[in-house]
């Protein structure tokens, strides 16, 4: 074969090469951008409807998820091992709810080195290497649950505020707020805002009851006049210690986040009040925000989903129901 043969056969076989890969193109344009969703958990109702949400977003804007957290919201080293785990995969992005504000930090930088846009939903982390932040305002939604509080009290009385965990941007915020809001009354005292409930109804059963032998622990005879708390979790946990020393209904109790147990609650007069976010809104725009990105689209650096003060007077109306009771059978089975 002479050289002029052989170019003759090279072109050829490059233009069926470039054939080729034109009729490849339509699968290639098939390919769905992955996103893992990282949440805190996915025990408690708050963590279902940001799943739905993020499942509705992923419906709506042709994408995959991978829905993926530790089995406890406080084990730290699990959830930055999912964020390993999901850099190695090479996912598209990451929509991420820290849970330490610090801890997950590094996991989060070593995302961006690998070319992988991060997302922050619900709770805040320090730093700047994430694309936004979407969440509630939850040093005003604190402050909102406070300023109920002492109304509640007409102003005067013994408070004590049931923290949840340390390293929770969101929760510190909450209870940071209510501590603000609550200082706007003369008449009331902050008798404990140190103690902390963990992450489970059952851990905040015992720190409840311990904080009630704090302050008078007989029968109906607890020594406080209010009591605050900033998640689904520890709200549950305070109802069952109040029952237990028949203090329910009678201590002003708010709490935040929602679930069935709380609105029967709050019917019965056992719960005054609850704060609630909007969790599907949170997950939904975590995931659209970070589809947005990818897509080459501007977002926001800091994106509010609101919140909402449920009432024993607004708990039927139909908006407050949108968030109290979704039904979230068309997302999750």
């Amino acid at each position: 074969m002479n050289s002029r043969m052989a170019a003759l056969l090279f072109s050829c076989m490059l233009v069926s090469s470039v054939v080729g890969c034109e009729k490849k193109e339509p699968a290639q344009k098939d390919e769905r951008p992955t996103i893992a969703v990282i949440p805190k958990g996915t025990i408690h109702e708050f963590w279902k409807s940001v799943h739905a949400g993020s499942i509705k977003a992923s419906r709506e804007l042709d994408v995959e998820i991978i829905w993926k957290a530790p089995l406890k919201e406080d084990d730290r080293e699990a959830q930055i091992a999912v964020m390993e785990d999901m850099i190695v995969r090479g996912v598209s992005g990451i929509v991420l709810t820290p849970l330490d504000d610090t801890a997950l930090r590094m996991p989060v930088v070593n995302a961006k080195r690998a070319g992988i846009p991060v997302v922050i939903t619900d709770s805040g982390l320090k730093g700047k290497d994430f694309v936004s932040y979407v969440a509630t305002d939850n040093f005003e939604a604190g402050r909102t649950a406070a300023r109920y509080m002492g109304k509640l009290l007409d102003g005067k009385g013994k408070v004590a505020v049931l923290r949840y965990s340390e390293g929770h941007d969101s929760t510190t915020k909450r209870e940071d707020g209510f501590l603000k809001g609550i200082a706007e009354f003369e008449g009331i005292e902050v008798v404990s805002s140190d103690q902390y409930a963990g992450v489970t109804t059952e851990s905040a059963v015992k720190a409840a009851e311990n904080l009630f032998l704090r302050f008078g622990g007989g029968a109906g005879k607890v020594e406080i006049g209010g009591i605050f708390c900033a998640t689904e979790p520890t709200t549950l946990g305070i109802l069952r210690a109040l029952e237990n020393v028949d203090a329910a209904g009678k201590i002003k109790f708010v709490g935040f986040d929602t679930s069935d147990m709380m609105v029967n609650a709050l019917r019965k007069g056992r719960l005054h009040g609850f704060v609630v976010q909007n969790p599907i809104k949170i997950g939904y725009l975590g995931v659209k925000t970070m589809v947005q990105h990818l897509r080459g689209e501007k977002v926001e650096t800091r994106i509010d989903t609101g919140a909402t003060l449920v009432t024993p007077e607004n708990i039927d109306n139909p908006e407050i129901k949108e968030v109290t009771a979704p039904d979230l059978s068309e997302w999750l089975d």
